[in-house]
């Protein structure tokens, strides 16, 4: 990997195109640049001007009078290979390439000089940004190489003093304008950005390159980052898990969210898995918080700037408020964002009280009305609130409009934020005045305008917390390997490319993923009855065949048989309608079973994506799943605590909760075979396309689960690919 170091402190810069004509591109990088209390000399660069902006310009970079760290280059796409060669045989080790065409254009010819750049920063070991890049900011170097009106030199500091800083931000972009606006948003509220950088095209750098410096530096405390794609899923997950252990929460947004169009699916899981839902999987399982726009995303970033050492421990909120409307805005807020608003505990109830008019509450939201914070202002409030064993963190209504109520409280709100270990949020109904965001900053508190935002912060805090634990813990390694796992994984390379329920079972089985008797395979109506007689009736016939993946589609598929005349004509039936669906498929015979016990219906599968491997699929409602959509995935292999975690993300979990008499589903039952599955999947993923359990029946808690049927697709080896191409 080069140096990213060079590239974002260089001691020294070139800029290649430099220009004159400050309303053009390449004339505004200079004078942004120049802005700027930049320590290292700026040498210009330009072929058709001997001074530019009022230094002395070089006709080439092998001019310079002496060599530079960074070169920047603002050229036409066609010279930027030759012209980064020059720089690669001048020592030049760092290079950001603003110019556009290349890979983003359609044809050829850019995909070809972005290849050469790849080449040639690989030949002389060149930290590339870009290139149709935006450059970047550092803002403690004071170095901004860029041509964003954002960071143009003004009045406001590019950093807010120093008593204000909370902890610092950077954001990492592949929009080069996006990138800017979290600046440009996040500034006026005082956050302090160390870095921001555009990687446009990432023809070398991307985005988890830069994180994974930053991190190493260690002075970064939560990033912002906009996604197009991730490049290189290997670099993601080892990046990723490092912020979640180091603590450093990465806000990201994924631009590309809605599907084009479905592709025909060979199984419901493959249905299920889009693009979008795999890098969601993704995002949860490594702790990764989704934002929705950039108003949210810099607010999430204040929250955790300003609580990052105290996160709440859980999703019970305090609300303490001088207007009952704005309380019961926040209380409905939260609802929204799933958190709970519960009573308050007596004892701090009754300390409340002692300061209340009579026409306040202290029942949750707290409501002190106005002239109790006239009187004491909202940090004893907010302190007396923090004690009570009943709420895991607080949100304080107030109005900041004019600061004389924060002024006056000002002591008492550092030592409150200083004091409590449960974080403060405060909602200003009010537009805030520049006073008071300061007043707040350097108190330590975040100050939100929007109701939602400071809700979503507060449960986003909560959950990072616990993903952050669960992730903390060791992977369970424990499962009962199978016997003889050479065997099974030269009898699963023998099958086919589809494994019914009948091959796929015993397979299966060798990981305590069912039972390896999934029944009797009759060829014939009186086979059948013989296997029904030796069974318990009710039965289950299914037909067996590679060509037919979803047999209740086909009505090949008959259920509850009580009699043996039921099951000869039920053979006959479904042997009859599997030859209607699919007139040539290959029929192996009839499976005869014992009826399940009934249970709540669920789906799980595996699905190989392309990009990031084997993902885990769960979801509620068995041949409902795809009209109800109701799925939640995530990477193999999986803990307990994942399978747990994932299961809670079903919109419909609370299903598995005792409802219209129904007991509470065994979930310890269902998580142990999740991670069955997922381990099953990882050991043997390069052989694994997918993997259906449609259905899983889960039976009370304590009777465990039934695994009803079950289909495997491999992937297809390379021979097949070719045949299947060539056909």
């Amino acid at each position: 990997m080069p140096d990213i170091g060079k590239l974002l402190w260089p001691k020294s810069v070139a800029l290649i195109g430099a220009s004159p004509d400050t309303s053009g591109l390449r004339g505004r990088i200079l004078e942004i640049m120049r802005g700027h209390a930049f320590a290292g000399p700026i040498y210009p660069v330009s072929r058709s001007h001997a001074e530019v902006q009022g230094l002395k310009a070089f006709p080439s970079i092998v001019e310079l009078p002496r060599p530079v760290d960074l070169a920047v280059l603002i050229i036409p796409a066609q010279y930027v290979p030759d012209e980064l060669d020059r720089c690669g045989q001048a020592g030049i080790k760092a290079a950001v390439i603003l110019s556009s065409g290349f890979a983003e254009e359609s044809g050829a010819a850019g995909t070809g000089l972005q290849d050469q750049i790849r080449a040639i920063a690989k030949q002389y070991d060149i930290a590339v940004l870009g290139p149709n890049s935006e450059g970047f900011a550092n803002t403690a170097a004071a170095l901004c190489p860029t041509f964003s009106p954002a960071m143009e030199a003004s009045t406001r500091p590019l950093l807010p003093p120093a008593e204000r800083c909370r902890g610092q931000v950077a954001v990492v972009a592949q929009s080069g304008g996006m990138g800017y606006a979290f600046f440009d948003r996040g500034r006026p509220k005082d956050l302090s950005f160390r870095y921001i950088v555009t990687t446009g095209n990432e023809a070398c750098l991307e985005t988890f390159d830069v994180v994974d410096w930053m991190l190493d530096e260690g002075r970064t405390d939560a990033f912002l980052l906009l996604l197009e794609d991730v490049k290189t899923p290997a670099t993601f997950r080892r990046v990723a898990e490092k912020a979640l252990r180091a603590g450093k929460p990465l806000i990201v947004s994924k631009i590309g969210q809605s599907e084009p169009g479905s592709r025909a699916a060979a199984s419901h899981t493959a249905a299920l898995a889009g693009s979008y839902a795999v890098y969601r999987a993704m995002f949860a399982h490594y702790g990764v918080i989704e934002g929705r726009d950039l108003e949210e995303m810099v607010d999430i970033a204040a929250g955790f700037l300003a609580c990052g050492s105290r996160l709440p421990a859980g999703r019970r909120v305090g609300i303490c408020t001088s207007s009952g409307g704005g309380g019961a805005w926040v209380a409905d807020a939260c609802a929204a964002a799933g958190l709970d608003v519960p009573e308050l505990d007596r004892a701090t109830r009754a300390a409340i009280d002692v300061h209340l008019p009579s026409y306040g509450t202290s029942q949750n939201p707290v409501d002190v009305t106005a002239q109790a914070v006239h009187k004491l202002g909202y940090a004893e409030f907010a302190r007396l609130l923090s004690h009570s064993p009943a709420i895991d963190g607080i949100m304080v209504v107030i109005t900041a409009r004019h600061s004389r109520f924060l002024e006056s409280d000002e002591e008492r709100l550092r030592n409150a934020a200083r004091e409590t270990t449960k974080p403060i949020l405060m909602w200003s109904y009010t537009l805030p005045s520049e006073k008071s965001v300061s007043i707040l900053g350097e108190a330590g508190y975040p100050l939100f305008t929007n109701v939602h935002n400071c809700a979503r912060t507060m449960r986003l805090m909560a959950d990072y917390r616990a993903n952050r634990e669960r992730h903390m813990c060791t992977l369970e390694l424990g499962l009962n390997a199978p016997k003889q796992p050479a065997r099974l994984r030269a009898g699963l390379a023998a099958a086919g490319l589809v494994l019914g329920e009948w091959e796929a079972r015993p397979v299966l089985a060798a990981y305590g993923i069912g039972q390896a008797d999934v029944g009797t395979l009759a060829r014939s109506g009186e086979e059948a009855e013989t296997a029904a007689r030796a069974y318990r009736m009710p039965v289950a016939l299914k037909v067996q065949s590679p060509d037919i993946l979803h047999k209740t589609e086909a009505g090949a598929v008959a259920l509850g048989l009580s009699t043996p005349e039921e099951v000869q004509t039920a053979y006959q039936r479904v042997l009859a309608a599997a030859k209607r669906y699919a007139p040539g498929a290959q029929v192996h015979g009839v499976l005869v079973q014992p009826m399940a016990p009934a249970g709540r219906e669920v789906i799980l599968g595996i699905k190989r994506d392309d990009q990031w491997g084997p993902m885990l699929m769960v979801g509620l409602g068995g041949v409902l799943v795809e009209i109800l959509n109701d799925v939640a995935l995530a990477p193999v292999p999986l803990t307990t605590g994942d399978a747990h975690a994932l299961l809670a993300r079903l919109q419909s979990a609370r299903l598995f909760d005792t409802h219209r008499g129904m007991p509470p589903a065994d979930v310890d039952a269902l998580a142990e075979l999740m991670v069955r599955l997922s381990w099953f999947a990882a050991d043997h993923a390069d052989d694994i396309g997918e993997i259906d359990l449609n259905p899983v029946l889960v039976h009370p808690k304590g009777e465990g689960v039934s695994v009803v049927d079950a289909l495997i697709i491999k992937r297809p080896s390379s021979d097949q690919e070719r045949s299947a191409a060539a056909e």
